[in-house]
C-alpha cells in the first residue's frame, strides 16, 4: 500500500468556513486507511515547520491536495506554504535546483525534481458551475479545470511528480449537490487508489 499525504489547503472566510474541504479530507483519509494506505493529514495554518513539511513530502508516495478555488487559484495561505516549504525544498528535499547546470544553462529547466515516482492528485471545490468549463462560449473560453490549474501542475512536475486525475466539486455555494459530490469523490478514490 501507499503512503498518502493529504493537505487541507482551505482558507477560512466568513462565507466559506471549510466544512466541505474538511469533509472531503475526512472521507479520503477514512476510505484510504480502510484500504490499507498509511495516511498523514496536514492543515495549512499560520505557522509552518518547514523541515517537518519537507519530510512529509519525502515520505509520501501520493500527495492529495484538497483546496477551494479562490480567485482562480489556491488560497493565499497555501501559496505562502508553497513559498516557504517548496522554496526550502530546492536544496534537494524536493528538487536539486531547477535542473540546469553551469555547463548547460539553457537546457534541462524543470528537470531537477527528486520526487520521481511520487504522484499527486488535485481535489478542488468551485463556486463556478461545471458548465462554465470546456465551452468556448462560456466564461473559461473552452478551458478545462486542469488548464486553469496549469501552474499548480507545473509546480508538482518541477519536483518530478506525476499527476493523477483531478477531482472537482462545482457550484458549491449557489447550487450545491454535496451528497452526489461525496459519491463521485468516493468513486474517484476507488478508481485511482
Amino acid at each position: 500500500m501507499s503512503n498518502v499525504l493529504i493537505i487541507n489547503a482551505h482558507q477560512y472566510y466568513p462565507f466559506s468556513e471549510g466544512k466541505l474541504s474538511a469533509a472531503l479530507v475526512d472521507k479520503a483519509a477514512t476510505q484510504l486507511a480502510e484500504k490499507g494506505h498509511e495516511i498523514r493529514v496536514i492543515s495549512i495554518g499560520e505557522t509552518v515547520d518547514v523541515e517537518q513539511e519537507l519530510a512529509h513530502h519525502q515520505w509520501a508516495d501520493i500527495v492529495l491536495l484538497q483546496a477551494p478555488v479562490n480567485w482562480m487559484g489556491v488560497p493565499w495561505s497555501f501559496k505562502k506554504y508553497m513559498d516557504e516549504v517548496y522554496t526550502a525544498g530546492m536544496g534537494g528535499a524536493l528538487c536539486n535546483g531547477d535542473g540546469r547546470t553551469e555547463d548547460a544553462p539553457k537546457s534541462n529547466y524543470g528537470t531537477g525534481g527528486t520526487l520521481a515516482g511520487t504522484k499527486y492528485m488535485l481535489s478542488l471545490t468551485f463556486n463556478a458551475p461545471a458548465e462554465s468549463f470546456n465551452d468556448e462560449l462560456d466564461f473559461f473560453e473552452g478551458k478545462s479545470v486542469d488548464d486553469l490549474f496549469f501552474p499548480m501542475h507545473m509546480n508538482f512536475k518541477f519536483f518530478g511528480m506525476t499527476a493523477m486525475e483531478t477531482f472537482a466539486c462545482f457550484d458549491v455555494m449557489k447550487n450545491a449537490d454535496i451528497e452526489n459530490d461525496f459519491k463521485r469523490f468516493e468513486a474517484h478514490l476507488n478508481q485511482h487508489f
